[in-house]
């Protein structure tokens, strides 16, 4: 692996989920113990950077706790219209994540393709959520994940447009460091800390290498 690229890994849901799950959702939500098997996993690479989306529940019930221990950082992606509803975290949640010191951005309103919206859609997607987090954090909003990982031209046009600083993907692929759009891997159900080092680094010596070196992970001292 290039000391130039970084690797994005992207958790979703932890446990037993507690809202109606969208088609195909299952294979994104992993149990407790493999979630601090996997956490453990990546924060031991000197490339890796964390990230949550979609704002479940876990975030704050199970995934804040383990990074605090940990003494490591994740940036977390929140729907702003399932704020509050079951299964999901809410204003309180998202203040919480910031006492911690855990960056937030935004996941648009309602969790739908960013593909093909009208222009009304587009500017609750890429302007009102970002709005009312930014309220919630009191501090602006710079980073995106596109829903559902996808996009095209013109939703990266959009998002350029609309002043963001960052915005993520899950193409399954390293990233430059401090490139504008940064592809992840989104871990899944059937992933083993064994399996998702094979994904990313290939099987083999490399993949079993352990860095001692610092990583890109944000850690506390």
């Amino acid at each position: 692996m290039s000391d130039h690229r970084v690797i994005n890994i992207l958790f979703h849901g932890i446990g037993t989920p507690r809202r109606e799950l969208e088609p195909g959702e299952d294979r994104y939500w992993v149990t407790v113990d493999r979630f601090h098997e996997l956490l453990d996993e990546v924060i031991s690479w000197p490339q890796a950077r964390l990230s949550f989306d979609d704002g479940n529940a876990s975030d704050l019930e199970v995934g804040l706790p383990a990074l605090i221990e940990r003494q490591v950082s994740a940036t977390f992606f929140i729907i702003a219209g399932r704020l509050g509803e079951p299964g999901s975290i809410d204003a309180d949640g998202v203040r919480e994540l910031r006492r911690h010191g855990m960056p937030v951005g935004s996941h648009g309103m309602w969790h739908r393709p960013w593909r093909g919206l009208t222009p009304a859609q587009a500017t609750e997607e890429f302007h009102t959520a970002r709005d009312q987090l930014a309220e919630l954090t009191g501090e602006p909003i710079d980073q995106a994940a596109c829903p559902l990982g996808r996009y095209d031209r013109a939703v990266l046009s959009r998002l350029k447009a609309a002043g963001y600083r960052r915005v993520f993907t899950s193409d399954r692929r390293p990233a430059r460091p401090n490139a504008w759009l940064q592809p992840r891997y989104s871990v899944r159900a059937e992933d083993s800390a064994a399996g998702l080092r094979d994904i990313v680094f290939g099987p083999g010596p490399l993949g079993r290498a352990r860095s001692s070196a610092v990583g890109l992970v944000k850690r506390w001292r």
